[in-house]
């Protein structure tokens, strides 16, 4: 069996793995609360932003904490169209939940449909990334460290779904952030203690890209769509605030006054 390094870089890239799961989490929470307070096409374009946003931010922690993965005795490459799909799924599956407890009628029901669908989809995003490696060898799995991986996601899912639905200020969500991204952090490296791998001699050129090549160049392009969104939306003003904008400009004393009421006819006086 090859010897696993988890984190060739040190703890660079486990903290910015984390970093970006809580960014993600942070700006998919604030653009659910904004959804759940307005409708129609404003309700659908926050949810959006919001799944985007979670579904980002997951994969990029993934694939951020990829980028610190060796193996002893072999190089690594990266499928780039199951890359891609991994992307995907995750943004798919996450917007799949946060429709769901968007737009239902009821809290219980939307919430353990979406938790549990969300919570199989990162999952299966997370170990539709692992089947892009390459490498010369054979990659195995413990059954029982999968087994745990996929339920700490359907947690952190539901957690998550449940946080975009009861929190509202903006000092709980950056709580919830951290817990959150440490959850999506938890079920990331729970799957990868699952990974054993047995190494072979190199027997011809590797195909797909290096980490380097691809990984790295689409992480920081996504990295940094998480951070201008989240500006954009940390900018932009709440409904409520909308509200309180309009009720000041309204008794500011601005509005144009009537015209005085012409005298009768009748009433004229003479020069």
């Amino acid at each position: 069996m090859g010897h696993l390094d988890h984190a060739a870089f040190g703890l660079l890239t486990p903290a910015l793995s984390y970093l970006m799961a809580v960014v993600g989490a942070a700006l998919g929470l604030r653009c659910t609360v904004r959804a759940l307070s307005a409708t129609g096409r404003s309700r659908r374009n926050w949810l959006i932003t919001a799944a985007s946003a979670i579904g980002t931010g997951i994969w990029t922690m993934h694939f951020v904490a990829m980028l610190g993965f060796a193996v002893r005795g072999t190089d690594i490459r990266y499928n780039v169209p199951l890359t891609i799909g991994s992307l995907v799924v995750a943004m798919l599956v996450v917007g799949g939940g946060v429709f769901c407890v968007g737009h239902g009628r009821d809290r219980v029901g939307p919430l353990l449909i979406g938790g549990l669908s969300t919570g199989i989809g990162v999952a299966s995003m997370h170990y539709l990334g692992m089947a892009a490696l390459r490498l010369h060898g054979t990659v195995h799995y413990d059954p029982l460290l999968v087994a745990l991986s996929v339920a700490i996601a359907v947690v952190a899912a539901t957690a998550a779904l449940w946080a975009a639905l009861n929190i509202k200020s903006p000092v709980a969500v950056a709580v919830a952030s951290l817990v959150m991204g440490a959850a999506v952090s938890s079920m990331h490296y729970t799957g990868m203690l699952a990974v054993s791998v047995e190494v072979a001699p190199a027997t011809g050129h590797l195909a797909g890209a290096t980490a380097m090549q691809f990984i790295f160049p689409l992480t920081v392009g996504l990295g940094s769509y998480l951070f201008v969104t989240s500006a954009f939306v940390a900018l932009s003003p709440t409904a409520g605030e909308r509200d309180a904008y309009t009720r000041a400009g309204a008794g500011s004393g601005f509005e144009p006054e009537e015209p005085a009421p012409a005298p009768p006819a009748g009433n004229a006086t003479a020069v």
